[in-house]
Parts: structure tokens; sequence; C-alpha cells
């Protein structure tokens, strides 16, 4: 399914974003094609809720994986309906990502919401695991997450974004500029199906 729109917070005025999907068994793939006229520093006053709300309500923003507990994050896949990881693989995908924000609840020290993205650094970026805790559902925090990774995605000068999302949660995506497949462009997984026993 792909998405365009114009996303009018927390991006500037000048920015249009095109976005695509494409359903795929579970999962709908969704891409953002972003145009801007100029790449502009967005001031957190323009999030849906700022750092300093955030913190007065007794989370913290983190963009790094030093003090992120992997067990903990695991659990919070797990509790969203993701199979649980190993660990380790884990690991290595967070030192491949280029862009990561999670949130920590400082009453657990424990992530509560969390998303990340890979990319080529210039052109394209994929937005994976983009995770709430269901008790933390509700109250803004994957929306401060993502309104914080595009943004970060867009100042590095990344122009087409992609993600993938569960259908049930494409509502979530369209208040923050993403459309469904405007062009009917689909997109393919490659699934590798195993070989029929004789």
């Amino acid at each position: 399914m792909l998405l365009r729109g114009i996303i009018s917070s927390p991006f500037s005025s000048s920015s249009s974003l095109r976005l695509k999907t494409h359903i795929h068994h579970k999962n709908v793939a969704v891409s953002a094609q972003i145009q801007t006229q100029t790449q502009t520093q967005t001031s957190s006053n323009n999030y849906s809720i700022s750092d300093q709300a955030l913190e007065s309500r007794g989370f913290i923003l983190r963009r790094t994986i030093e003090e992120l507990n992997l067990d903990q994050l695991n659990k919070v896949f797990v509790a969203v309906g993701f199979p649980k990881r190993d660990p380790q693989k884990i690991k290595v995908a967070l030192e491949n990502t280029d862009s990561l924000l999670w949130i920590e609840y400082l009453k657990t020290q424990r992530p509560v919401a969390f998303a990340r993205a890979t990319g080529d650094g210039v052109f394209n970026a994929i937005i994976w695991d983009v995770v709430v805790d269901p008790s933390f559902q509700g109250i803004g925090l994957g929306k401060a997450v993502i309104e914080r990774l595009i943004h970060q995605l867009l100042r590095k000068g990344i122009s087409n974004i992609a993600l993938y999302s569960e259908p049930r949660v494409l509502g979530f995506y369209r208040p923050l500029g993403f459309v469904a497949d405007p062009d009917g462009i689909r997109g393919m997984v490659y699934s590798r199906k195993p070989k029929k026993k004789k």
C-alpha cells in the first residue's frame, strides 16, 4: 500500500510526503517519498509531545543503544505480537541500524517504546520494529518516536522512507502523513517456499 500526503506537523510547510505501502501476508510495506524545498530544523515545539513533556511524565527519549536492555526490549516485542528474538541477533541488528529512538520509563528503567531505521544513508531508509508496550499505548509514545525518527532521516537528506506495518495499525500512520496506495505501486518481498515432498 503506497502512501502520499502533506505533512503539516512536525515538518515545515515546504515538505511534501509521498508515501507508498504494499500488503504482504500479515505486514504492509509503507514507503514515503519526501520532497522538500529546504531541509529545515524542526524544534521540539512542533512535535505532538515535547521532550520536556515526556520527561515531566516520567519518560526519557534515547537515541543510542547504550543503557538499552535487550531482554526488556525483547519482552516489548513479544508483548505486541512479534516473535521472541535471539538477543545476540537483536544486538547485531541494532549495531547495523542507522537511526534509532527509544523511550525509557524512568520509574522501571525499562524501554516502553522503540523504532529504528536502516538504509543507505543518502537516498533510502526503512523503518523497522515500531513498538509500544501495551501498558503504555494510547498516550502518544509511538507518535513521539516516529515523528522524531522521520525528522532525523529528513535532516540527513533521506527522501525515500519505507516501513512495514500490520494492516490493523495503518490508522496509526495516517495522521503522520501516510495515505494508502495512491499510484497502485506494489512492493514485493522475497519468500522462499519449502519444496513439496514427492
